[in-house]
């Protein structure tokens, strides 16, 4: 159960850092609370991990496409962008499916 809530930890601090480079302090902070809702033992907080998870990738995602769609008008290379982003993206899907195991579900009732 550690290596789950440490997977969407380093997610959330991920995102975080996104949104301290585009200067979104608010998000920031959410982003950064976001993993003291596993103190709490409530079936509905394991449910709002989940769709922040999801909702992540989708961030990282459009983040992905954004820089893709730039650096392609500008004749940069855009490869490496998207398997960093990717990977991102993967991690922060792998996180919420994660938060779905039974060994979560059993703690959370």
């Amino acid at each position: 159960m550690a290596l789950r809530i440490c997977l969407f930890s380093i997610a959330a601090v991920l995102l975080g850092a996104h949104f301290f480079r585009v200067g979104s302090l608010a998000m920031l902070a959410l982003c950064l609370s976001a993993p003291l809702l596993f103190i709490l033992k409530s079936r509905w907080s394991l449910y709002l991990l989940q769709l922040s998870a999801y909702g992540a990738a989708g961030v990282w995602i459009h983040v992905a496409i954004g820089i893709v769609e730039l650096r392609r008008q500008f004749g940069q290379p855009w490869l490496s962008a998207v398997a960093i982003l990717g990977t991102v993206t993967l991690v922060t899907l792998l996180a919420g499916l994660l938060l779905n195991s039974t060994a979560i579900r059993q703690h959370y009732r």
